[in-house]
């Protein structure tokens, strides 16, 4: 993997030197800063869009979860390989080749005429973004050097994906009373402003990588055929031959992923990789994560302005707390685990996200609004004391020559926990007479899933709590590289 190990931007050093960074550098933080929000705004401005979406271009249930899951399940399932094209083309090269695609994907999403129009756009703009995200890493590495600038620059690219979390259930309510179309057409001058900059970018080098074909596509088989399972589950039933065949593919071809990857010349993902316990469980904390944190928003803007009747801006503004509150927190988070251990504070992370959930679940049809809000920022309260802590533990556990790929299998699985929240949280809503009690079904599932990671908490803990605490500094300002919040 290509992108600059995380383990490399931990690393502390004395001060920066005189070569910490190089020509072209700003331009290439800019390019990079603004990769980030538009890559992390595609994955959160929709769902304050879905009903909208849906009164102009029709379809049901089904339909809106693929324009959410039509980005993120690519995202997932591409990022590994295509961390790759830094390798084999050049960073700066592959990521301004993901930005066009990705400008163009934009603007199709704007035009499209139709819903399967809409989603196959969306489908592009996810693999654009699978080449974005590990090749903007890749460049951050490339102009610093310097272990002191490469943090300060990777603290301030995850700041792209940190307002755009912020701003984008608002953004995407503002822009929505026009016309959802904006949405996307954001995208268009945002990555022309990044091919500008680009331009100032020193080339990339390049050299030959291995590819594991066979790996990818039993990958790809895997997360496309659980996720479309789920989806059309909601729609013709959980026994219906079609369901039932793409989950029997998806599990011939998840057989096939590990047995390659133990017996493979090449493995995507080194057995000696996810050997460590502690890496096993940061993937499956990961994972459970982006269940509760992704879930939430599609749930709660469909009930929102389904069952209550809000507009797009309003739905947005019910999630300002959660997401400042959980800016607000950030900085804290290495304080937390200095104190009281990352196992503790992640525990404690995932009992306020499922204290959350159970709470909404509970609360009365006619809750007031300023209610809901409030009890959501226990959801937000997650982010932070969380995906930090995991960061922090990832380093500690993963020889530095594997960091690189370590993200982006956390990054995966992230993903594909957002992609199947939405699949199955979606089928439980999928008719009308009973939103209500699929509604509380799905709050009540991600909040059962996070009780349950706890039990594997115990096995982040590092083995110096100097080192937990020195690297959690690092990941408080690094979090973003690892993750695509949703909003």
């Amino acid at each position: 993997m290509p992108t600059p190990s995380t383990a490399q931007i931990g690393t502390p050093a004395p001060q920066a030197g005189p070569r910490s960074r190089t020509p072209g550098a700003t331009a290439t933080l800019v390019a990079c800063f603004l990769g980030m929000f538009v890559i992390t705004l595609d994955a959160v401005v929709v769902n304050v869009a879905l009903p909208a979406i849906r009164t102009d271009l029709g379809g049901g249930m089904t339909g809106l979860q693929w324009v959410v899951d039509g980005y993120t399940l690519p995202f997932a399932a591409l990022l590994l390989p295509f961390g790759a094209l830094a390798d084999r083309v050049g960073a700066r090269t592959a990521f301004g080749s993901g930005t066009i695609v990705l400008a163009i994907a934009s603007a199709a999403c704007a035009l499209a005429p139709s819903l399967p129009a809409l989603v196959t756009a969306r489908d592009v703009q996810g693999a654009a973004a699978a080449v974005v995200m590990p090749d903007s890493m890749a460049l951050l590495g490339q102009v610093s050097p310097d272990p002191v600038a490469r943090a300060k620059a990777v603290g301030a690219w995850a700041m792209g994906g940190a307002v755009a979390s912020t701003s984008g259930p608002v953004l995407g309510g503002l822009l929505t009373l026009a016309s959802w179309r904006l949405l996307f057409l954001v995208n268009v001058p945002v990555g022309a402003l990044i091919l500008v900059m680009l331009r100032r970018t020193p080339a990339s080098p390049t050299r030959q990588s291995r590819y594991d074909w066979v790996g990818q596509a039993g990958a790809v088989v895997a997360m496309g055929g659980v996720t479309f399972g789920a989806i059309e589950a909601g729609s013709v039933g959980l026994t219906s031959p079609t369901v039932v065949g793409a989950l029997v593919v998806a599990l011939a071809a998840t057989a096939a992923f590990v047995i390659s990857q133990a017996k493979g010349r090449h493995p995507m993902v080194p057995p000696a990789l996810v050997a460590p316990p502690a890496v096993r469980a940061v993937t499956l904390t990961g994972f459970t994560f982006m269940v509760c944190y992704y879930g939430l928003p599609f749930v709660m803007s469909l009930f929102l302005q389904q069952q209550r009747g809000l507009s797009a801006l309003q739905t947005g503004a019910v999630f300002l707390p959660m997401m400042l509150a959980g800016a607000a927190l950030t900085p804290l988070s290495a304080r937390l685990v200095a104190r009281l251990g990352t196992t503790r504070v992640v525990a404690s992370g995932l009992l306020l996200m499922a204290a959350g959930l159970v709470t909404l679940a509970f609360l009365p049809a006619t809750t007031p609004v300023a209610g809901l809000a409030a009890v959501m920022v226990l959801v937000g309260l997650g982010g932070p004391t969380v995906s930090p802590p995991l960061t922090a533990a990832l380093l500690h556990a993963t020889p530095s020559h594997l960091a690189g790929t370590a993200s982006g299998v956390l990054n995966t699985s992230r993903q594909l926990g957002g992609a199947l929240a939405v699949a199955v949280f979606g089928t439980l809503l999928t008719k009308p007479d009973t939103f209500t009690t699929g509604m509380r079904t799905a709050l009540l599932v991600a909040a059962g899933i996070s009780v349950i990671t706890i039990a594997a908490t115990p096995y982040l803990r590092p083995a110096r709590v100097a080192d937990d605490v020195a690297r959690s500094r690092s990941a408080s300002a690094s979090a973003a590289a690892l993750r695509v919040d949703p909003a």
